[in-house]
């Protein structure tokens, strides 16, 4: 069965996103903003929740309407056929979203769509009352501009939690955004690469599955492999698929380092969660002692500014402090996440490229500092 899927991302990421899954054979893709759309079928949900590395979610859209009033999203709702995707058991809650519409009240529409799936179901069940013990079904109801969108969640929780952060705490830098800022660099697997600041290692933990070609799902379930309308043996297929594309360990050069002991005491568990603690060296220490004798590396860091440090004056300084240490690395290429507006300012330096992109609800700017190219090795004759 084909089915129409959503790949919801950040803003700022859906090219990134687009192009994940065309590198997965999906060529016919449609971006929109914050989503790429793209078909497939059960086994494409499958792969795509283990594979893709960008992606907040898979949905199935189910439908898209005009809904003016609420008896017409009560109609368009019911004329899907939900029994198609239910079983009796199914627990389906209803989450909401409203922009630019006149049914602008999410909660009325939430209950107007979960009343319009309750009667389709007393229809083909027939009976009144559904316990919802059964296996996850999120349903979205998503209105832009009097359309609305009715998708169904097939990952459960959020793509950017891969399994491995098993202590709690929450980092200040996503999986997905991690995944995407080495992503959007020139760095390939047998370049050297750093975060200096990297905190619980999210961004160097990231590097080494993109290095192994590890399928960041691999350590993790979801939603609809408890769906009995979905073969368990193709959720079989799809891991043993991405155990086939795995590289060996080899001799990666990946490295963090953070001041903060905890910190790094916590990425070290995590990278071993992930099964790449030895593909990735961590360590503490203080970025302002960094030096190197390697040319033509790759530095990609998120760090602290404002609401992480909480006083203007560090930020300002840890700024300056930067630009005076990675002018000590003259052939390296850095890239920056920083919600700064005077980040350039302070660093002492324009940046070669500059992006826009949302660290959660945060507006940031990922400067680009190009660094040279090393020289291309001779080819023996």
């Amino acid at each position: 069965m084909k089915l129409e899927l959503i790949a919801p991302t950040a803003f700022g990421l859906e090219a990134v996103t687009a192009r994940e899954l065309k590198t997965l054979g999906y060529e016919q893709t449609e971006t929109e903003n914050g989503r790429v759309l793209f078909w497939g079928d059960e086994y494409d949900v499958a792969r795509t929740n283990l594979q893709l590395r960008t992606a907040a979610r898979v949905l199935i859209r189910l439908a898209s309407f005009p809904a003016v009033t609420f008896e017409e999203l009560f109609q368009g709702v019911m004329a899907i056929p939900w029994e198609d995707w239910l079983p009796e058991d199914a627990a389906f809650p209803v989450d909401g979203r409203s922009v630019k519409s006149g049914l602008f009240s999410v909660s009325d529409c939430q209950a107007i769509v979960k009343k319009a799936i309750v009667e389709r179901l007393k229809r083909n069940y027939r009976r009144e009352i559904f316990e919802e013990t059964g296996p996850l079904y999120r349903i979205e109801v998503s209105l832009l501009k009097d359309v609305a969108t009715i998708t169904l969640d097939t990952s459960g929780a959020g793509l950017h939690k891969r399994g491995y952060r098993k202590m709690t705490g929450e980092a200040p830098l996503k999986e997905t955004m991690a995944a995407a800022l080495l992503l959007l660099t020139y760095w390939k697997r047998d370049r050297l690469l750093l975060d200096p600041m990297c905190g619980t290692g999210t961004i160097p933990i990231e590097a080494a599955l993109i290095a192994r070609n590890q399928a960041p799902g691999m350590g993790r379930s979801f939603a609809a492999e408890r769906w009995p309308n979905f073969s368990p043996d193709i959720w079989e297929k799809a891991r043993q698929e991405a155990k086939d594309l795995l590289c060996p360990s080899g001799d990666f050069r990946i490295y963090g380092s953070d001041i903060d002991a905890k910190a790094v005491d916590f990425a070290r568990a995590c990278a071993k969660a992930a099964g790449v603690s030895g593909c990735v060296r961590l360590e503490q220490s203080d970025f302002r002692k960094l030096t190197s004798r390697e040319s033509y590396g790759f530095l990609v860091t998120n760090p602290p500014y404002g609401e992480r440090l909480g006083q203007e004056n560090e930020v300002i300084s840890l700024y300056r402090e930067m630009g005076r240490v990675f002018r000590q690395l003259p052939d390296w290429s850095y890239y920056i996440l920083s919600a700064h507006p005077e980040f350039e300012k302070y660093f002492g330096r324009k940046a070669d490229r500059r992006r826009k992109l949302y660290n959660g609800r945060l507006v940031c700017q990922y400067y680009q500092y190009l660094g040279a190219k090393p020289p291309r090795k001779a080819v023996s004759v």
